[in-house]
């Protein structure tokens, strides 16, 4: 990947998206031959000269300070995961490589799937590529479609070259955008990855909807929050899900699921556990 581009491209997109009000600075003139704040405008903000700033934003992060890139992120109005992403981009235009992570092969032990098969709710042990790993029981029967069907356990090549994601999740283009900013964002935090840097050309070649998410260079970090589902056995789901990460195994996460006691969610996840424990040829009398 071309880290000067994807530097320059990061830091116009986010300076495009602040107004001079936003910023609290008055608006001369209705002719503003840019959208959102000037590069003058954001060198005055961080405190450092417009030559320094029109350098950085052309791609030149290597050796910028700290306190530099702390400045930028505030006059840039960066969230955690911006400033996070910020910083990685810094770090990789710089000389030094991270060490890389371990393959998916050596990280997943037998330890870390007895640990993901004693979960009680529906669980996967996934990377950094968005590959599911392993999972439990519940976690297989949940996620059926993305593990035995084309994407092979992808979530990326299932949202974007499965048709069934469709249907599956509810909320396709939610889920597409934070899948895109994820990839984004582990992209820059490791930028050597050529497992990685594969799916990501894989995607942008075969899929329209992935070049244009891609291109607003949006980052996110999913963590928890709740997810809609469609499931063809059980119908619509609504759950929690928690992302665990794994100290000792970089690059690798347990997602767990769970629904609201007492909901229809609820009595899903139970009738799907019922029906994960059936074998199929009780199932086919």
């Amino acid at each position: 990947m071309d880290n000067r581009a994807e530097i320059r491209a990061f830091l116009v997109s986010r300076r495009a998206r602040i107004t001079p009000e936003q910023a609290g600075l008055p608006a001369y003139g209705s002719n503003r031959r840019v959208p959102g704040l000037r590069r003058e405008e954001l060198a005055m903000l961080a405190g450092v000269s417009v030559d320094y700033y029109t350098r950085i934003e052309r791609g030149g992060l290597s050796g910028v300070s700290d306190s530099v890139l702390w400045a930028i992120a505030d006059a840039l109005r960066l969230d955690e995961v911006e400033r996070a992403h910020l910083h990685d981009l810094a770090r990789a235009s710089g000389s030094g490589r991270r060490p890389a992570r371990p393959r998916k092969d050596d990280g997943v032990t037998d330890s870390l799937r007895r640990l993901v098969e004693a979960i009680t709710v529906p669980a996967v042990l996934q990377n950094h590529q968005h590959q599911i790993l392993h999972a439990n029981v519940l976690g297989r029967a949940l996620y059926a479609d993305v593990i035995d069907g084309p994407a092979r356990g992808n979530y990326a090549s299932f949202i974007f070259f499965d048709t069934r994601s469709r249907d599956f999740y509810p909320d396709w283009e939610r889920m597409a955008a934070d899948n895109v900013a994820m990839l984004r964002a582990e992209a820059a935090r490791d930028p050597y990855d050529s497992a990685l840097t594969a799916l990501i050309g894989q995607l942008s070649t075969r899929s329209d909807e992935f070049r244009r998410l891609w291109a607003a260079h949006d980052v996110h970090a999913h963590r928890s929050g709740r997810k809609r589902l469609r499931h063809r056995v059980v119908g619509e789901l609504e759950l929690s899900f928690e992302a665990l990460d794994l100290a000792a195994h970089e690059g690798l996460r347990i997602y767990t699921y769970s629904a609201d006691p007492g909901t229809a969610s609820a009595d899903a996840l139970e009738v799907l556990a019922i029906s994960a424990a059936t074998p199929a040829s009780a199932q086919a009398r």
